[in-house]
C-alpha cells in the first residue's frame, strides 16, 4: 500500500510553490545547525511554523529550506513510520539526473504536520559535467587494477550459480556494472570536504584476498577517489552456547540424518552453515546432529565445531534483541534472513558482514574462534547501519558505523545476559572472551586501556589514512559516549573540565543511540553532527528540558564535542573552521611549533594536523613568543609563513589583527616571532593556525600545492588593554633531512627485506594487522630481514624508527 505522503515523483510543482511560500513566510525556525560546508544539517520548526507546514508537501517543504539549483531533484527513498508518532520521509539528491551519493535529506513530521528536516545537501556547481569521458568497462578495469586480487568471486567455481540460487535472478551476477554518481573526492581530505566529482561506482567483491568495498572511479581522469567498505574487518567478539555461552536453546530443523541449525520462526529465518575451512559459500555444509542433543562430547573437538551453536544462538539473540527491546524485524526491518557461515578458511582471524551474511573465522594467534556473543551483535550491528544511517566507512563516518556496532554489541550481550542469566561476560568490554592472551579488544568504559581515545582529537586519536583512516580507533569517543550515557559519572575531562552526567541505563540509551542512527544520521556524519542529532533524538523521546536530553549533552561534552547543558557558551559542534590542507609534502612540511606550555616537534603529516586536543592560556593583553620551523627532505625552500588567532571565536580568522604572523625564511632553522594579544580577545577556548607554503598566496583557507597547515587550542583569559600586533621573522638553529624506506618483496611469503637509503641500521620494526594491533608472529631480530611467515594472508601495516626517524609502509602476506 502506498502511504498517501509517500509520492513518487516529488519535483514541487510551480503550482503548489507559491502557497508553499506565502505559509513560509509567517514560519520561524527554532533551531538551525549548519555542517563544514556552511549547508544546514538540521533545521527544527517552532511550534507555530509547524502548523502551516504540511508533510503532504514533504519536497516543497525541502525546496524552500534547501538551495536546491535549477539541476538539482529530490527523489523518494525511504517512508517509515515510528513508536513515537513520527514519520520520515526520506529523499536522495540528484543532479542532472545523477543521483549525488551520500547526499540525502529527511522530513520528520508528526500528525501531518512537519517538526524538523535534516539530513546532508550538496550545493553542486552547475558548471559541473555528468558526461564521462572514461567508459564503464575502463573505469572497472581501473579498479581492479587498485585491489590486485588473485581471483575475484565472479571467477570463483560455483559462486555464480550460488548467487543466482540465493537471489531468485537468473541474470545475478558478482561481476558489477558501474553506476554514474557524484561523489567527494576524499583522497586529500579526512573530514568529507574535497570537491565533487563525476564518477563510475562498483561493488567489487575479492575472493583472494578477501575484500568487498565499493570503488568510486573518477570518470576523467580513471583515479579512485574514493573506497567504501562493505566487509567491515571488525576483528571483534562473539558467544554462544558451548563455547562461550554454556549450554542454550537452539532453534532447529529437521533434514536428513537428523536436525540442522536452521529455524524459521524469528523473520525469514536464521541459518547457520560450515565452510570446513574452505571460502567458497557455494560449497558450505549443514552442521547436522542424529538425535538434537548438541553434547560438548561431540562438538568440543579440535575443529572447534561448538562454535557454530555460539553463531546461531548470537544470531537469535541478536534478531531478538532488535525485536524486543526496538520493534525492528531482523537487521532491514522487512524479516531479512540472517545467515551464518563458521570454519571461513584457515587460521584467519576476523568476523564480517559482507553485505549479505555473517562469516567467522576460527582464529589463530591472537583470538580463539571469533563467535563470541558481542561479536555476533556488532556484526549484525553493520548491517543495521547498512539498512539505516549506512555510514561510509572512513574516516569520522566510519569510525561511527563501527562505534554503533560496538554499542549494539554491548547492548545485545546486556540484554542476553539480564535475559537468559549467561556468566562470564563484561557488558563494556568487547572482545573479551575471544583473547588468547586475556584482556579484551576494546573497552567501552576506559578506550584508552587499549589504545582508543576517550576524548574527540585527544590522546590516542588517529589522524592518519591508515585502517580507513582510524575506524578502530576513533570509535573509542563514541564507545564512550554512550558508555556516559548509560552508566553515568562524573570528574574532569582531558580538557581540564569538569562534568557531570547522570546514567540513563541502557534502555533509554539505546532508544536515543538508535533514533540517532535510523532517523537522522547520513552517509558522511561527522561526530559534531551525531552530537547534534542525538540530543535532537533524545527531545523527540523525552523532550527538551528532560533529564535524558541533559545526559545526551553533558556527555558530548565529557567526550570534547559541544558544550555541557545550560551552558552560554556556543557548542564549537555548530560553528566550523574552514578547511586548510597542503597538497603535498614531498619537499617541505612544518616540524616545529611552539607557544607557552604547547610544544610539538613531528615529521609530515599528510598536510594537515588537528592538534586542537593540545592546548595553552595566554592573558589578554600579553606579549607571547612564537616559534617554529620546517622540515626539508634535501633542499631548502623559501616558505611563507602565516600564523592566525580567532581571538573574538566567531570562527574565522579574516578579523582585523588576528593574523599574528606573516613573513617568510628559506632556514632550515627554528624562527620565533612576538605578538600581543588584544585586551578585547574574548575570554574562552579558541583557534590557533599556523600555515607554512611555498606560495606567497596562501590564505587561512582552502587548498595549496606545498607545505601544511597545524591547528591547536588558545585559551584566553582577561587583561590589560593593549594593541594587537604581528611581527617579523628571526631565524635560529638547524634541522636535518629524512630517509626513505623500502620493503621488498611485496606481496611477500615468508620474508620482507628492508633496506634505509641512508644505510642506517633500523632499531625497532613493529607488524600491525588490519585492525590495528599489534602482530606478535612476525619477527624482527635487527639487520635487513623480517620474518613473516608465521603470519596469516592479509594486509599489513609495518612501522619502523631508526632512532630518529619514525616510517610506515603496508605489504601484503601471501
Amino acid at each position: 500500500m502506498t502511504n498517501k505522503y509517500y509520492a513518487a515523483a516529488l519535483l514541487a510543482s510551480a503550482a503548489l510553490l507559491p502557497q508553499l511560500a506565502r505559509a513560509q513566510d509567517g514560519a520561524k525556525v527554532q533551531q538551525k545547525a549548519v555542517g563544514a560546508d556552511g549547508q544546514p544539517t538540521l533545521v527544527a520548526f517552532s511550534a507555530a511554523a509547524r502548523a502551516t507546514l504540511s508533510a503532504t508537501n514533504a519536497a516543497q517543504v525541502l525546496r524552500q529550506q534547501l538551495p536546491v539549483g535549477r539541476y538539482d531533484e529530490l527523489r523518494a527513498a525511504r517512508f517509515e513510520a515510528d513508536p513515537q508518532g513520527f514519520t520520515h520521509q526520506r529523499f536522495e539528491q540528484y543532479y542532472r539526473g545523477v543521483k549525488v551519493e551520500h547526499a540525502s535529506y529527511t522530513v520528520h513530521a508528526r500528525q501531518n504536520q512537519v517538526q524538523s528536516i535534516s539530513g546532508d545537501f550538496e550545493a553542486v556547481d552547475e558548471q559541473l559535467s555528468v558526461q564521462p569521458t572514461l567508459g564503464a568497462d575502463a573505469a572497472l578495469s581501473r579498479a581492479l587494477a587498485s585491489i590486485g586480487a588473485r581471483r575475484y568471486m565472479w571467477q570463483e567455481p560455483g559462486m555464480e550459480a550460488f548467487l543466482q540460487k540465493q537471489t531468485g535472478r537468473a541474470d545475478a551476477s558478482y561481476r558489477p556494472s558501474g553506476e554514474l554518481v557524484l561523489v567527494r573526492d576524499n583522497r586529500q581530505s579526512a573530514d568529507n570536504t574535497g570537491p565533487l566529482v563525476l564518477a563510475w561506482k562498483f561493488n567489487i567483491y575479492a575472493a583472494a584476498p578477501l575484500s568487498r568495498a565499493y570503488y568510486y572511479v573518477h570518470a576523467q581522469t580513471g583515479e579512485v577517489v574514493l573506497r567504501d567498505d562493505i566487509i567491515k574487518h571488525a576483528g571483534a567478539t562473539a558467544s554462544f552456547a558451548t563455547a562461550y555461552s554454556g549450554t542454550r536453546s537452539l532453534a532447529t530443523e529437521t533434514t536428513t540424518g537428523g536436525y540442522r541449525l536452521r529455524e524459521y520462526t524469528r523473520g525469514n529465518g536464521i541459518e547457520t552453515y560450515n565452510l570446513k575451512t574452505g571460502t567458497n559459500y557455494s560449497a558450505a555444509v549443514d552442521f547436522v546432529d542424529a538425535d538434537n542433543n548438541w553434547t560438548a562430547a561431540e562438538y568440543n573437538n579440535a575443529a572447534y565445531d561448538n562454535v557454530a551453536g555460539d553463531a546461531h544462538f548470537g544470531a537469535q539473540s541478536t534478531y531478538d534483541y532488535w525485536k524486543e527491546v526496538h520493534a525492528r524485524n531482523s537487521y532491514d526491518n522487512a524479516g531479512a534472513k540472517i545467515k551464518s557461515y563458521v570454519h571461513y578458511s584457515k587460521s584467519y582471524e576476523n568476523a564480517y558482514w559482507d553485505g549479505t551474511e555473517m562469516t567467522y573465522g576460527d582464529g589463530a594467534t591472537t583470538f580463539k574462534p571469533l563467535t563470541a556473543l558481542d561479536v555476533c551483535g556488532h556484526e549484525i550491528g553493520h548491517a543495521v547501519c547498512e539498512h539505516t544511517a549506512n555510514l561510509t566507512y572512513s574516516n569520522e563516518s566510519g569510525a561511527m558505523n563501527e562505534g554503533f556496532s560496538d554499542c549494539w554489541g554491548a547492548s545485545v550481550e546486556k540484554y542476553t545476559v539480564d535475559k537468559l542469566g549467561l556468566t562470564g561476560k563484561s557488558t563494556w568490554d568487547i572482545g573479551e572472551e575471544i583473547m588468547k592472551a586475556g584482556g579484551a579488544l576494546r573497552s567501552m568504559s576506559n578506550p584508552n586501556l587499549y589504545g582508543q581515545p576517550a576524548y574527540y582529537k585527544g590522546k590516542n586519536w588517529y589522524s592518519g589514512t591508515s585502517d580507513n583512516g582510524g575506524v578502530h580507533t576513533n570509535s573509542g569517543v563514541l564507545n564512550y559516549w554512550y558508555y556516559l550515557v548509560a552508566v553515568g559519572k562524573s570528574g574532569t575531562n582531558e580538557a581540564g573540565n569538569s562534568f557531570s552526567v547522570t546514567g540513563l541505563g541502557l534502555g533509554d540509551a539505546a532508544k536515543i543511540l538508535f533514533r540517532t542512527e535510523s532517523v537522522y544520521l547520513t552517509a558522511s556524519s561527522t561526530y559534531a553532527n551525531a552530537r547534534i542529532y542525538s540530543i535532537q533524538a533524545a527531545t523527540d523521546l523525552f523532550g527538551a528540558t528532560s533529564t535524558q536530553t541533559q545526559a545526551v549533552t553533558n556527555a558530548w561534552y565529557a567526550v570534547g564535542i559541544g558544550a555541557a547543558y545550560g551552558s552560554t557558551t556556543p557548542p564549537p559542534t555548530t560553528t566550523a573552521y574552514c578547511t586548510s590542507k597542503g597538497g603535498s609534502q614531498a619537499y617541505e612540511y612544518i616540524d616545529y611549533v611552539k607557544l607557552g606550555s604547547l610544544a610539538r616537534t613531528s615529521g609530515a603529516d599528510g598536510g594537515y594536523y588537528d592538534g586542537t586536543a593540545s592546548s595553552t592560556s595566554v592573558a589578554a593583553g600579553s606579549s607571547q613568543t612564537i616559534s617554529f620551523s620546517a622540515g626539508f627532505k634535501s633542499t631548502a625552500y623559501t616558505e611563507y609563513w602565516k600564523i592566525y588567532i580567532d581571538y573574538n571565536q566567531d570562527g574565522d580568522f579574516g578579523d582585523a589583527g588576528e593574523t599574528v604572523v606573516s613573513g617568510s625564511s628559506k632556514s632550515t632553522g627554528t624562527l620565533t616571532s612576538t605578538f600581543t594579544v588584544p585586551a578585547s580577545a574574548k575570554t574562552g577556548k579558541t583557534r590557533l593556525r599556523v600555515v607554512m607554503s611555498d606560495a606567497s598566496t596562501t590564505t587561512s583557507c582552502g587548498s595549496y600545492s606545498y607545505g601544511e597547515t597545524e591547528d591547536y587550542s588558545l585559551s584566553i583569559t582577561g587583561g590589560a588593554a593593549v594593541a594587537a600586533a604581528s611581527q617579523g621573522i628571526a631565524a635560529a638553529s638547524a634541522v636535518g633531512g629524512d630517509a626513505v624506506l623500502s620493503l621488498y618483496p611485496n606481496p611477500a611469503a615468508s620474508v620482507v627485506t628492508l633496506e634505509l637509503s641512508s644505510g642506517a641500521e633500523l632499531r625497532s620494526v613493529e607488524v600491525f594487522d588490519a585492525l590495528g594491533k599489534l602482530a606478535p608472529a612476525a619477527r624482527y631480530q635487527g639487520g635487513s630481514q623480517l620474518d613473516v611467515s608465521g603470519l596469516a594472508g592479509g594486509l599489513y601495516l609495518l612501522r619502523a624508527t631508526d632512532g630518529a626517524r619514525t616510517y610506515v609502509q603496508r605489504f601484503t602476506k601471501q
